[in-house]
């Protein structure tokens, strides 16, 4: 006999990890931060129901929104965009499911890292800087330039990470945006 299944729920293909665990997208709820693996990592987990401000405050998301036209199908500047860099510049340390055909998550995408939930937080910030520098490089004003170049300069992505950290209160999952 079948097995009776909610309509467009996915299936069984399990998130392959590179430690070799097979996570089963069913298992990520959408408070889940980090996947306490049995290789005995932690590894990140990210649904596009998170929104930015988990990594920066509301209001650099918002001058990202309001400077950043997404090419695809999203409205807006979001999670899936900054994920997307991360994975550009990690490829094989970043795996993803597409729940979007499932009906029994609560997500139509799940990142899984490599990394604990601290570094890739790091890496995002880090990888958002860099963008600013390039496009702020392209800008004609020399001023603003070497303005954005000094600040830079003295920009700790640690020490931005754990102040943000400890202000989102992210041990539990329940944070709340800034």
């Amino acid at each position: 006999m079948a097995e009776p299944r909610v309509p467009g729920s996915g299936g069984d293909r399990p998130l392959e990890l590179s430690c070799g665990t097979a996570l089963d997208p069913h298992d990520v709820d959408l408070g889940m931060r980090e996947y306490a693996c049995s290789c005995g990592e932690t590894h990140a987990v990210v649904t596009d129901a998170h929104p930015p401000s988990r990594f920066f405050p509301e209001s650099l998301v918002a001058v990202l929104r309001e400077t950043i036209e997404p090419a695809d199908e999203f409205e807006e500047f979001g999670t899936p965009h900054l994920l997307g860099v991360v994975m550009e510049e990690f490829p094989e340390k970043v795996h993803t499911y597409d729940g979007s055909d499932d009906g029994s998550v609560g997500y139509a995408m799940v990142w899984v890292t490599d990394f604990d939930a601290r570094r890739l937080h790091e890496i995002v910030v880090e990888l958002v800087v860099e963008l600013m520098e390039h496009a702020v490089s392209h800008a004609e004003d020399d001023t603003a330039v070497s303005e954005f170049e000094s600040q830079m300069l003295e920009f700790d992505v640690e020490e931005f990470v754990d102040q943000y950290r400890r202000q989102r209160e992210f041990e539990s999952e329940h944070d709340r945006a800034l």
